[in-house]
């Protein structure tokens, strides 16, 4: 009986401390890893929708460099170009969601 009380607090305790920190989507948080996700979804958003005109390092290629974008354009202000297109951007490359956390990540961009 002492063995299986010894067990059954060992495995609270282990079961314990590999709880918590997870989604809590009513707050909206989830143990400060949303920043982490988002900014490797706006990479590969970039990746796969911006690299090819904007180059690998957004240093600019066909489309111009990106590098500094954010000390030039506002968030609101580059989520309505990558929306509605400017130049000879295309318009539409990415939905509303896509285009929202892509702007956040390339304000910041100074």
């Amino acid at each position: 009986m002492k063995k299986f009380l010894i067990l059954v607090f060992g495995l609270s305790l282990v079961l314990a401390a590999c709880g918590g920190g997870g989604n809590d989507q009513e707050s909206g948080t989830n143990g400060g890893t949303d920043q982490a996700e988002n900014t490797a979804s706006a990479e590969d958003l970039i990746k796969q929708n911006c690299t090819s005109c904007h180059g690998q390092n957004l240093e600019g290629a066909s489309g111009p460099s990106l590098q500094k974008v954010g000390s030039k354009y506002s968030k609101d202000e580059i989520k309505d170009i990558i929306l509605n297109g400017k130049g000879a951007m295309p318009k539409g490359l990415l939905n509303d969601s896509e285009a929202d956390v892509v702007a956040e990540w390339l304000a910041g961009q100074k």
